[in-house]
């Protein structure tokens, strides 16, 4: 199961960090990731935001991935790492101050996190050398605030291939689409390519071209609707929007899901087999060709497979066989791509036009 999770910084402020915790937990985003070890963090009351912070994610569930080292401990107010277990911290990034050793013990305590791009094969090797626990690991990518310094697709999968090998979950970050970080509000995403497009596509991407664990929001905040959509993803369907005639609307605003067995053309819905048996018809309609996004139900002709719903992942050639049931719009189109291995998917119609009042 992939995970979700937002960024909290203390100069974000404590009643503006309280909002988007109750929100992320709505979205069903179980981890959080803060920093005390950059300059913006040093606000006045750190100390008290830190406690307010610690105890809000722990309220809602929200386990914290704090970026510490032994002077930050002193910072928070706690005299050693074990005070922390208290706390909702229960991921330690940890780059800098600390020897393999001091890793290892606190690996009995705490799931500790490495930077992905700085993890020698040295410091590797003297893990395994002292029997480290490596399912107590992850690696977390960077983010980049500066255009033009993020990773590469190629580089993020090859670096996840290697932790995953050794038995390592992995985290990387996406930008924001509402409040972006200074101090350069460029967006803070691991991936380069992913700086200025959309939120869900980028978390699908990182999913599953990069083959990550855990995606996390590096900038403040989001829009209610990508809100709306990581709950939908993690319930496990992508909402998408089409157009859809009036005699096939009954295929929309339910759950369908792609079987298993995925197929490169087209995404087959395992549900819709079933609308023979309600006794549903689907007499031979002319259809033209089939461009990618084409939504098509087998008709009659089809005998046994009558009823399957197929979206088009690619363009296709006429079939007198399915009767043409409407489109998906343009942009939901990128989406298919990653609706494969049972994902679910939901048909969401254009509202209504309002009539004028007389």
């Amino acid at each position: 199961m992939k995970g979700f999770g937002i960024s909290l910084y203390l100069s974000t402020g404590p009643d503006r960090n309280a909002e988007i915790i109750k929100k992320a937990h709505r979205a069903h985003m179980k981890y959080a990731f803060t920093s005390l070890q950059i300059a913006e963090e040093n606000t006045k009351n750190g100390r008290e935001q830190i406690s307010s912070l610690l105890g809000l994610c722990k309220k809602f569930g929200i386990s914290l991935i704090a970026d510490v080292s032994p002077y930050t401990l002193k910072k928070m107010g706690y005299s050693n790492f074990k005070d922390l277990k208290k706390t909702a911290i229960s991921y330690l990034r940890v780059d800098y101050g600390f020897s393999c050793e001091e890793l290892v013990e606190l690996s009995h305590d705490f799931h500790l996190v490495f930077n992905a791009s700085t993890l020698k094969e040295d410091e590797i090797a003297e893990l395994q050398r002292l029997h480290a626990d490596f399912t107590k690991f992850s690696t977390c990518h960077n983010f980049y605030p500066k255009p033009l310094t993020g990773l590469s697709v190629e580089r993020v999968e090859k670096i996840n291939k290697r932790m995953h090998s050794l038995g390592m979950k992995t985290m990387a970050f996406v930008a924001g689409d509402k409040s972006f970080r200074g101090p350069l509000h460029q967006g803070l995403p691991t991936l380069e390519k992913q700086r200025n497009s959309h939120v869900l596509l980028n978390m699908l991407q990182l999913f599953q071209e990069c083959d990550t664990d855990i995606c996390l929001v590096g900038d403040i905040d989001v829009s209610d609707t990508v809100y709306r959509q990581i709950q939908e993803l993690a319930e496990g369907y992508i909402s998408l929007q089409a157009e859809i005639k009036p005699e096939y609307r009954f295929l929309a605003e339910i759950i369908h899901h792609d079987r298993p067995d995925s197929s490169d053309y087209v995404i087959r819905s395992q549900e819709s087999r079933k609308y023979v048996s309600e006794g549903r018809t689907f007499p031979v309609e002319q259809c033209g060709p089939r461009n990618m996004g084409s939504i098509f139900i087998a008709n009659t002709d089809y005998l046994r497979y009558a009823g399957e719903l197929e979206i088009a992942r690619q363009n296709l050639p006429p079939e007198a066989k399915v009767n043409c049931a409407g489109a998906v719009t343009p942009e939901s189109l990128p989406y298919l791509h990653y609706i494969r291995d049972g994902m679910g998917f939901r048909f969401v119609l254009p509202p209504s036009p309002t009539l004028p009042k007389n």
